[in-house]
């Protein structure tokens, strides 16, 4: 057991021994990133005219809008943007871990032009999973009156708060289109850095989280011959990294079904030091998306959290955010326990999102 007296042992990603302080640039704390922005990508012009190039060999093919999931890199040729575009993902996938790209013409393009754009720029950040059980390869972050209280309801569909938590991919990235009448603030915060400081403070906590007694709810999204449910720890060691996987949400619904044991008092008082870290000013960065600008997580380092927010009465000016899932090719090995939340196997490169009987993958340009 990981002892309050005994000094920590610190590693890093790649030789991460468990409960140990991990060192690196994804345990990051907030003061670290007050004053900088280097974490933020600006389009070059140059790189517009590319985005404008390869927009416009997409619609010269033709391409059904349900089936621009089906456009490939080599339909999407970005010379000097797909570069630059691989260099901002290897920081979140072996850096810090977040990232924002700035610049993307929305105003310009039509909601099917900016939907290419977004799905052409994932293709040189990973492969897409789907979004939901519906089978968007793109989603739809936007309030269409879902009930935020119904247990199956997804939280993104609605205009509550989001507490902090990661999703089930191994990047998620949010393209904005439309701001909130108020509210809808994006903040994030380093898993990393919150397990360092449960450690540091509550190491029988860290042990807990460590557990294998996490169960989590699937929302009515199961896959054929699984349970409406599943365990997942929330610290996984595994090959020498560590990978947070958090959603209080989820495993507080899990608790809905009479077969699930019911949470300890241990688990409870772990999720309360949880949240409040990451929502902690030390360890908790905020930042409003614009209009045109990508914000990408490592959901393996990263929390992310969204503010409740007061939307326009005309659904056409509602805030509006697009959002891929992805699985680079550069990504960590994870524990057999993601193959749950992944939706099957675990191949590097090709993994992650909701897969269930009947899920047949397209593309939508509304929220549905």
């Amino acid at each position: 057991m990981a002892s309050t007296t005994a000094p920590l042992k610190t590693s890093r990603m790649g030789s991460v021994e468990p409960f140990s302080i991990i060192e690196g640039p994804e345990a990051w704390t907030a003061e670290q990133y007050k004053h900088r922005s280097d974490w933020i990508n600006v389009l070059s012009p140059q790189h517009i005219a590319e985005l404008d190039a390869a927009i416009a060999g997409v619609e010269r093919k033709g391409v059904p809008s349900a089936q621009i999931h089906t456009v490939s890199k080599g339909d999407f040729p970005l010379p000097t943007l797909g570069p630059y575009l691989e260099a901002v993902r290897n920081e979140v996938v072996s850096g810090r871990g977040f990232a924002l790209i700035r610049g993307v013409p929305v105003d310009r393009y039509s909601r099917r032009q900016t939907t290419i754009a977004y799905w052409g720029m994932g293709l040189y950040w990973g492969k897409a999973s789907s979004n939901n059980k519906k089978g968007h390869m793109i989603g739809h972050i936007k309030d269409i009156g879902q009930d935020p209280s119904n247990p199956l309801t997804r939280l993104y569909a609605t205009h509550a708060a989001q507490p902090f938590h990661n999703d089930s991919a191994d990047i998620v990235t949010l393209l904005c289109l439309r701001n909130a009448k108020s509210g809808g603030l994006s903040s994030w915060s380093s898993s990393v850095s919150v397990h360092n400081e449960i450690l540091r403070t509550r190491p029988d906590l860290a042990e807990v989280l460590a557990g294998p007694h996490w169960f989590y709810d699937r929302k009515g999204e199961v896959p054929p011959g699984k349970k409406p449910y599943f365990l997942i720890p929330v610290f996984n060691y595994h090959e020498g990294y560590l990978s947070v996987n958090y959603s209080d949400n989820y495993f507080l619904l899990s608790q809905r079904h009479a077969e699930v044991p019911r949470l300890t008092p241990a688990q409870y008082e772990a999720m309360e030091l949880f949240n409040k870290l990451a929502a902690s000013d030390e360890l908790r960065l905020d930042y409003m998306l614009q209009p045109g600008e990508i914000q990408l997580l490592s959901n393996h380092t990263q929390l992310h959290a969204r503010s409740e927010f007061v939307d326009y009465d005309d659904i056409d000016l509602r805030r509006h955010l697009l959002r891929l899932w992805l699985a680079p090719p550069n990504e960590r090995a994870l524990p057999a326990v993601y193959e749950d939340i992944y939706g099957g196997p675990l191949t590097i490169g090709s993994r992650g999102g909701i897969h269930v009987q009947g899920t047949q993958e397209h593309i939508v340009l509304e929220a549905e």
